[in-house]
């Protein structure tokens, strides 16, 4: 039987989290501490721990099938390559940030200056379109540091939190772009290998949606049912059971993650009681 190839990085938030996603999937790895291949339960697949860095050349070359990689790498370094599923973890951004005590405007403050970074093509396009120019070194790790040394006037780097620019004396400036974990394809897949990556897929696309919604339960005097369905969303309608206590029912629904206070606060408004929020394992509509 064919397995199709997964790279995922090899340590790290992005690591963690590309995990955690293929255990919801149902899909356990084999892999002992510094192991940079292994094998998979459940699922017929082969897990590449790699340099996020190198992904996208594995991808292009056919080594790997697919990947697990921060849309910031593809960006940079594999706009060829094509994007299966977004993943909706392992957020940032990509920013220019400059010393604190540095008279910031606009990107124009940034003609002619010296900007230490790992992201050369992502920068020199974004300073390309403001038709702004200046002097890029690369640089593969440590970037914050390069204007505390005298290397640089700016950096671009990735920011999550911005503790690590606050702690190196620096302030965000501009956003060049956000990024987000992605499920990224090889040019090169075999068409047995597409067949599993769409098998792979629908796992990744119920765990998300789950990830993304709670169940909720709720009792209400049934001369309010009508004005309290019509606030639920519902997969294609809210399910209402009748409760021993004449005159009151149970309507179980789904509602999204980031709808839930709002709508929380319309039920209430329309008699709602006991309302009970649960988590969702696996969502498949």
């Amino acid at each position: 039987m064919s397995k199709i190839k997964i790279a995922i990085q090899k340590s790290g938030r992005l690591n963690e989290d590309s995990v955690k996603i293929l255990k919801d999937c149902g899909i356990s790895i084999d892999n002992g501490k510094d192991q940079l291949k292994a094998q998979t339960r459940n699922f017929p697949m082969e897990v590449m721990f790699l340099r996020n860095g190198d992904i996208p050349q594995y991808l292009r070359d056919g080594v790997v099938d697919i990947a697990i990689i921060g849309e910031n790498v593809l960006i940079e370094k594999g706009k060829d390559i094509s994007i299966a599923e977004r993943l909706n973890f392992s957020k940032c951004k990509v920013s220019l940030a400059v010393p604190k005590d540095f008279q910031y405007n606009s990107i124009e403050d940034l003609d002619g200056k010296k900007i230490a970074t790992s992201y050369p093509n992502t920068v020199n396009e974004y300073l390309g379109k403001k038709g702004v120019k200046a002097e890029l070194h690369q640089i593969s790790g440590s970037v914050e540091i390069a204007p505390n040394i005298g290397l640089a006037d700016a950096i671009c780097d990735i920011v999550s939190s911005g503790s690590t620019l606050f702690k190196n004396n620096l302030k965000e400036v501009e956003v060049m772009l956000t990024s987000e974990a992605v499920l990224a394809v090889s040019p090169k897949i075999s068409d047995e290998n597409k067949r599993l990556l769409e098998k792979l897929q629908f796992r990744i696309q119920a765990v998300l949606k789950a990830r993304n919604s709670k169940y909720v339960l709720l009792n209400a005097p049934n001369n309010k049912i009508e004005d309290i369905v019509k606030i639920l969303p519902g997969m294609r309608s809210p399910t209402v059971l009748p409760l021993a206590e004449k005159g009151w029912s149970s309507i179980h629904t789904v509602v999204e993650k980031n709808k839930f206070w709002e709508i929380l606060d319309e039920l209430k408004a329309e008699g709602a009681e006991g309302i009970l929020v649960c988590p969702i394992e696996k969502m498949v509509l």
